[in-house]
Order: C-alpha cells, then sequence, then structure tokens
C-alpha cells in the first residue's frame, strides 16, 4: 500500500463496528502519534489471522492483532486486526467491541513506531498507559499480560 490516508479494510462483516467512528480514531492515531504517516488497518476473521502469522512470522495459531512496519518515511505500515478474537476479549473484559478494537488498534500502531513490549524495559507499556488514558481506553493488552 502506498502513502495517503489511513484506512480501514473490513474482509469480514463487523456488525458492531462504528466504521465512521474507527476511521476518526484510525486518523487521531495517524496524527496525534505518526506525525501524520497514514497506515491501513484490515478487520478480518482468526483463519485470515492464522495464515497470516504463518505465512509472515512463521508461527501457528491466531492473534489479535498482528502489525507490518513500513520502511517508507512516509508511510507507518499495514495493522490487521481479528474480529472474532476482538468480539471474544470485548465479551470478556465487560466492554463494547468497538473498544477492543481501538485498544488492539493502539497497540498495533505503537509496534509500527518501533516499539517491542517483549524487549524493552517497560517503554512500550508506560506509553500505552498513557495513550490508553489520553484516548479513554480501558486496560491494555500489555497490562493484561502481566497480570
Amino acid at each position: 500500500m502506498s502513502p495517503g490516508e489511513s484506512s480501514l479494510i473490513f474482509r469480514v462483516r463487523c456488525p458492531a463496528i462504528r466504521r465512521r467512528d474507527l476511521q476518526r480514531f484510525a486518523f487521531r492515531l495517524s496524527a496525534e502519534l505518526a506525525g501524520g504517516r497514514p497506515f491501513h488497518c484490515l478487520l478480518t476473521d482468526d483463519a485470515e489471522m492464522r495464515r497470516l502469522q504463518r505465512t509472515y512470522l512463521n508461527k501457528r495459531g491466531s492473534t489479535d492483532v498482528l502489525s507490518f512496519p513500513s520502511a517508507d518515511s512516509r508511510w507507518l505500515g499495514d495493522l490487521a486486526i481479528s474480529y472474532d478474537r476482538a468480539r471474544d476479549q470485548a465479551r470478556d473484559r465487560g466492554h463494547t467491541v468497538q473498544t477492543e478494537v481501538s485498544i488492539l488498534m493502539l497497540h498495533g500502531v505503537l509496534h509500527l513506531l518501533g516499539f517491542d513490549h517483549e524487549r524493552d524495559s517497560g517503554e512500550m507499556a508506560a506509553r500505552e498507559t498513557g495513550l490508553r488514558r489520553r484516548f479513554g481506553l480501558p486496560e491494555g493488552l500489555i497490562e493484561r499480560s502481566a497480570a
């Protein structure tokens, strides 16, 4: 994909998503975190997430969000989010699917920006916590895994 405006690509039906609100959130992430560099976000199902993990990361199974950074400095990269996972995690956490997808998108954008909570000394966790508060989002992925 090439530089331009951040976009959402819906590969599956996402009845619990208000597309316009999610597009606004993507624009805000691009503007406020990435210096206006856009990204694309694919919303798909677990089957495609398994395929993406196997193809690009040589890992088995599905996951909730994948990040594919761009080498082009004008372009942030691409995200893939499992709507199936987001729906289940939202139910387990007691919030909306819209909220969960926003949490996943924020987490993915931080990875696109070069943060890596598996290798850093808490920098990504601190940044994500501050941004979740700023955007009015509940507990994030890193905090969940630490609990």
